[in-house]
């Protein structure tokens, strides 16, 4: 293994090719002047001299339909409970501070779908629980935090066979859509348990950000970049051996790049036991094909840490299998670690390891991740 690296952003400045970002106040600055806002969100209308909207949906359908520049929304210091969707490009959301503006509902999986017959066994699905769907381009969002606020935990806690233990407990916080790309999000903190965001498609770029989660908190096909941010495991709702799953891509094959971490630090909260959280397990969504439905076989998942600080909660093998569905429509398929395109560089912290179990990139192979080839081109500006 390399030398563990104290300071976590000069460590890229030994990989030729990997450009390193200038580091930004963990906090928000002083608020701007009203003027750079094309909206502010208050309950308050006409307290502003800019235009303002009692809701994030309101300020929202204000917005252009197909503007070329961005319309930018003032979120002052608040919680906001809202399901929001961004169906409109250049749509900004400006928050008071990671910790001031927070975004915030609670559906999960398991929960009646909207419409459903009483007592039919119709429900949500995972794909639909977002708090933050984005389904369109250039989308920005900085200095504010963004949470399923399901109660996982209280579930979770519960015996198998308890009357309320809900199926279904999946809840994202943010996802980034099929129509989505060039997702850009600053000093944000996502917030859940499991399936906490869902990049499902489009280029999405992480930045000085925290992610919490426990059961496969960060999973997809979209291709997204995180940098010098955390990603913070959160415990379960007993003590259990496995906790669940940092990653769980879905990549196609004929993407290069998946779920890249430059930078980061693999952190746990208090309650999280050593060794009980692998970096990630191959998704392969089942998928209906014309021969039938089954596990996606194109989905070879791709996820990689590079120069990314890891807690001891990160365990000696490093990476799971994970199970899909077979033709049969029985979960007997297996899908191993090294089926999928899982591989670190110069990881270091408790966690760390270099075996045969934890596939390593070569300098050569390294030098491939830089932004510019991971996000195709696209400089992400904030």
């Amino acid at each position: 293994m390399a030398t563990p690296v104290v300071n976590h952003l000069s460590s890229l400045s030994r990989l030729p090719g990997i450009l390193i970002l200038s580091v930004y106040a963990a906090c928000a600055s002083a608020t701007p002047a009203e003027h750079i806002f094309d909206a502010v969100v208050s309950k308050n209308p006409g307290e502003t001299s800019t235009a303002s909207y009692p809701t994030i949906s309101e300020a929202l359908a204000a917005a252009p339909q197909n503007s070329d520049e961005p319309f930018v929304i003032y979120l002052p210091a608040g919680r906001y409970t809202e399901k929001v969707l961004i169906s409109k490009p250049n749509i900004h959301l400006a928050g008071a501070g990671r910790d001031k503006t927070i975004i915030r509902y609670g559906d999960y999986a398991g929960m009646p779908a909207p419409g459903a017959e009483p007592g039919s066994d119709v429900t949500m699905g995972t794909f639909a629980t977002a708090t933050l769907t984005v389904e369109a381009k250039d989308f920005l969002a900085q200095d504010l935090t963004i949470e399923n606020s399901f109660d996982f935990l209280a579930s979770d806690a519960l015996p198998r066979d308890h009357p309320q233990k809900v199926n279904g407990t999946q809840a994202v916080a943010l996802e980034t859509g099929l129509g989505s790309d060039r997702s850009a999000f600053r000093n944000v903190r996502l917030l859940g348990y499991q399936d906490t965001l869902f990049v499902q498609g489009g280029r999405s770029y992480f930045l000085d950000s925290v992610i919490e989660g426990n059961v496969d908190f960060i999973f997809g096909a979209g291709q997204a970049l995180f940098e010098n941010s955390d990603i913070v495991t959160r415990p379960r709702g007993t003590e259990r051996a496995n906790v669940g799953y940092v990653t769980a891509p879905s990549t196609n094959i004929s993407n290069e790049f998946g779920l890249v971490f430059l930078n980061c630090r693999l952190l746990k909260k208090e309650g999280v036991p050593a060794g009980s959280s692998p970096l990630g397990r191959p998704w392969h969504p089942t998928t209906r094909f014309p021969d039938g439905r089954y596990a996606d076989p194109d989905a070879i998942g791709a996820a990689v840490f590079i120069n990314s600080y890891m807690d001891d909660h990160i365990p000696a093998d490093g990476w799971a299998s994970m199970r899909g569905t077979s033709r049969d429509g029985t979960k007997s398929t297996v899908f191993t670690p090294e089926s999928a395109r899982f591989f670190e560089y110069r990881s270091y912290g408790p966690g760390a390891a270099d075996n045969t179990q934890r596939r390593q990139l070569s300098n050569e192979e390294a030098e491939k991740y830089t932004r510019e080839r991971i996000m195709a081109g696209w400089e992400p500006a904030f």
